[in-house]
């Protein structure tokens, strides 16, 4: 469960820090005081996208920060593969956004979104009013059913899902194929030129044309480069006069100086090295001006060479780099035209087998899916009447399907709230006060089977009023003694019912800031009074102590 959030320059969030705890969590105030920012600001801690704008005016960054309590999933093998350390059973997740981004952490180790997602997934189920807008369509209705029946069937629709990834990709290669089939002989035969082309080159370095003007640059310069470095040499050592003979000599006086003053061995020393350097230049120079020839032969060779090598670079792409990739994506096209016929055939035949064994796999998730909505059915509707819907029905309809990503399955929702009504599409048929019941429905049987720690309602409440609100806080009351609920409510009936009460308002002084408070029992009584009549009377506090007891 959340036990924890601190947070420092969000929105209007100049800094604050606040406890929560386990069972159920009741945030209100007035209309635009900022409930659902302390809400948003735990959806972003647990990794939901977010961008500089929630950066509070005037501050370099924005930082979220929760502290959990782990008591049900043993994470050791989790962390230990994405390099988080286990600190036991408290969690700190933190989220730093700046103006060029944003950073997770966890346990001060920075982790990736994918990580984020698998710790949600265990911990926080937040219910927003975009949600129950994605509830009402009928594309997401299989997939809360799959949610539902993910415990015992995760593992079918995994292998299912990934079998049938296979099987797409198999038809887009046999249109490749088949495509590459229908070329025209003289589409065929240029290809092949190409081929050949680049393959009798026998490229195999990227640099070789650099390395041939180079070595062409000495070759028709070798008359040039012999004068030069010859005559080098032969300053450096060539006769008596050269630049070594005088440095012997000035080695030579230096040396008997050096008996008559000590401090100028180092000097000597110096010399010496520069003396051994020449030598070494003078060696160098020598051999290598030795080595110079003319050779005609090798520079008509390498003009040739450069000469197709430029060629090839003009037709594929500008470098010998992109022919070398050229050359390999031709011959792997002209492969593929060459047996392109009985790969059809082959592959053809792969495709029939796996879409026989995806039909009989989906086929029986299919089936268990079934079985699984109806049981499903009758718990929500089991719910519905605890809430004030007591005539209602619900029924998960299936209609068969061509082969897809999800099976053969099209899966719609269907209710009817009075018994004179027929069963009609979810979307359809429920007002604002029956659409957040059958949500709060769903909900609390789904948070149940997947065993998440903490559920956020965000104005679950929404269209209701009277022996509804009643019904609906005791079963929010009820969910809260299996698990942490944080929920933010207009509903006097609900706050009742609290755990803990934190109240949100405005604070208006040189810049707007947002108050966040743990109400006492005094203010608590209050704030449900206030909530109750919209103002705090005897008649109200009154009516708050009745909602209490």
């Amino acid at each position: 469960m959340l036990s924890k959030i601190y947070i420092k320059n969000y929105i209007l969030i100049n800094e604050l820090e606040l406890d929560f705890s386990s069972g159920l969590n009741i945030i209100t105030g007035e209309t635009g005081a900022g409930k659902s920012i302390l809400i948003n600001a735990i959806d972003i801690a647990f990794g939901a996208k977010t961008g500089k704008e929630v950066i509070k005016t005037g501050a370099d960054k924005a930082v979220i920060e929760l502290t959990v309590v782990n008591k049900k999933h043993d994470l050791r093998d989790l962390f230990s593969q994405n390099g988080v350390d286990d600190c036991g059973d408290e969690i700190i997740v933190s989220r730093e956004i700046t103006q060029t981004g944003t950073r997770s952490r966890v346990n001060g180790c920075l982790v990736n979104q994918e990580f984020m997602k698998n710790i949600r997934e265990l911990f926080l189920d937040i219910h927003s009013q975009h949600q129950t807008y994605s509830f009402l369509q009928q594309k997401y209705h299989i997939t809360l059913l799959d949610s539902y029946t993910k415990n015992t069937c995760g593992e079918f629709l995994e292998k299912y899902k990934k079998d049938y990834s296979e099987y797409k990709q198999m038809l887009a290669d046999i249109e490749d194929l088949k495509n590459a089939a229908n070329k025209t002989e003289d589409q065929i035969e240029f290809l092949k030129f190409q081929v050949e082309e680049i393959e009798n080159a026998q490229l195999a370095d990227i640099l070789e044309d650099e390395k041939l003007n180079n070595e062409l640059a000495v070759l028709e310069n070798v008359e040039k480069l012999k004068e030069l470095t010859g005559s080098s040499y032969w300053s450096i050592s060539g006769d008596d006069a050269s630049i070594l003979e005088g440095l012997y000599q000035i080695k030579a006086n230096i040396s008997k100086a050096t008996g008559m003053d000590s401090t100028l061995e180092s000097t000597e020393s110096e010399l010496l090295s520069a003396i051994e350097t020449l030598k070494n230049v003078s060696s160098t120079l020598r051999d290598y001006s030795s080595r110079l020839e003319n050779d005609e032969e090798r520079i008509n060779s390498i003009q040739e060479r450069l000469f197709l090598l430029d060629k090839l670079k003009r037709k594929y792409g500008g470098t010998l780099e992109s022919v070398i990739n050229e050359g390999y994506k031709l011959r792997t096209e002209l492969d593929g035209i060459e047996f392109s016929t009985q790969n059809i055939e082959t592959l053809s035949a792969q495709i029939d087998l796996k879409k026989s064994d995806l039909l009989k796999q989906a086929q029986h998730i299919s089936e268990e899916r079934q079985n699984y909505a109806k049981v499903l059915s009758s718990l929500i509707v089991e719910k519905l009447e605890k809430l004030e819907l007591p005539k209602v029905k619900f029924e998960i309809h299936f209609e068969p399907c061509e082969l897809s990503q999800t099976g053969i399955d099209k899966v719609e929702f269907l209710i009817s709230t009075n018994v004179s009504e027929e069963l009609k599409p979810l979307s359809k048929v429920a007002s604002g006060g029956e659409i957040s019941r059958v949500m709060l429905a769903i909900k609390t049987i789904f948070a149940q089977s997947d065993n998440i720690e903490t559920v956020v309602f965000d104005e679950i409440d929404t269209g209701i009023s009277g022996k509804t609100s009643q019904s609906v806080a005791e079963e929010v009351k009820e969910l809260s003694k299996y698990m942490q609920i944080i929920m933010i409510t207009h509903q006097a009936i609900i706050a009742s019912k609290s755990d803990r009460h934190i109240y949100v308002k405005k604070v208006q002084g040189e810049k707007t800031d947002i108050g966040i408070y743990v109400l006492n029992e005094n203010d608590k009584l209050k704030a449900i009074a206030e909530l109750a009549s919209g103002e705090i009377s005897d008649e109200s506090i009154k009516f708050a102590k009745m909602l209490i007891s």
